[in-house]
């Protein structure tokens, strides 16, 4: 038997001892109170009326900080001879400018969107990578040294759906006005019809093209604001939230290590997956909008 092998059976047979200690040591403790979407609660930290501080906006604020301050820290320190920071940094510009900026538009216009483009993908990025990392901002307490600190867990600003909503109305708004800047209201309402349609048919095509327009905040905000808000409760639930509910300890071990492949699977994949999806979708939007006809 080879030691690989033997590593892993011997990882698998710990695995499955603790899982039956768990369930004879700890066996049923009854459900519990635990409500999941407490975690998605937004309370107000601070009152300002309309500008109160919750736990939403310290994410976008720390988002919005490490956008900036990240890419012009590492802007100013470019060598000639690129260190690893600065050759990972190169390829992720890479991509948001190649791939996905002038990958869906002409390079005049990927020139002048392009920092948008950027900026719209570093920031959902960050703030999803960020939604991963444990933070004191829990409803529950603990006291350490007389001390009462919120108890540690992970949210995502882009798991509430008013932010992926606010992002998708920007990038609405924004290639509307490059399409009528471009070819004037009416060339604009007009370039909604594909060429060659013509009669009661084209004002039919046109009413669903204006549609399919509105329809696209509806599917960039869900899609981004669903896929987090999963990814963030099946997390939760796999690394214990369920065992919590029932009650039963062992749940709560057996099921830890999917939780963490799971967790790993979030912030190596999906993370950085609905950042890239978003982007691009929102270069595909402008560069269609100065298009003959979309």
């Amino acid at each position: 038997m080879s030691q690989s092998r033997k590593i892993l059976l011997g990882a698998g047979g710990a695995y499955l001892l603790l899982v039956v200690l768990a369930f004879i040591l700890f066996g049923s403790a009854g459900r519990q109170d635990f409500v999941p979407q407490e975690e998605f609660e937004l309370p107000t930290w601070i009152e300002l009326g309309p500008l109160d501080i919750n736990k939403a906006v310290l994410y976008l604020l720390i988002s919005g900080i490490l956008t900036c301050v990240t890419m012009v820290y590492i802007a100013k320190r470019m060598e000639a001879k690129p260190n690893r920071i600065q050759t990972a940094v190169e390829v992720l510009y890479g991509v948001m400018r190649d791939n996905i900026t002038r990958g869906n538009m002409n390079d005049k216009m990927a020139a002048k969107w392009f920092p948008f483009i950027g900026a719209l993908f570093l920031f959902i990025w960050f703030n999803n990578l960020i939604g991963f990392i444990p933070l004191p901002t829990g409803h529950h307490h603990f006291t350490v040294l007389g001390l009462e600190i919120p108890t540690f867990g992970i949210y995502a600003a882009t798991a509430n759906v008013s932010v992926p909503l606010v992002l998708s109305l920007l990038v609405f708004f924004s290639y509307t006005f490059e399409g009528i800047r471009a070819k004037g209201v009416g060339g604009y309402l007009k370039s909604l019809i594909p060429a060659g349609v013509t009669g009661a048919m084209a004002g039919f095509i046109f009413v669903l093209e204006l549609l399919s327009n509105i329809m696209r905040i509806v599917s960039l905000s869900v899609r981004l604001f669903a896929n987090m808000l999963a990814g963030h409760l099946i997390i939760l639930f796999m690394a214990g939230g369920l065992a919590i509910l029932l009650g039963i300890a062992g749940i709560g071990v057996f099921l830890l290590p999917i939780g963490i492949a799971l967790y790993l699977f979030e912030v190596g994949l999906v993370a950085t997956l609905q950042a890239f999806i978003f982007a691009t979708l929102s270069a595909i939007y402008i560069g269609g909008a100065v298009a003959e006809s979309h």
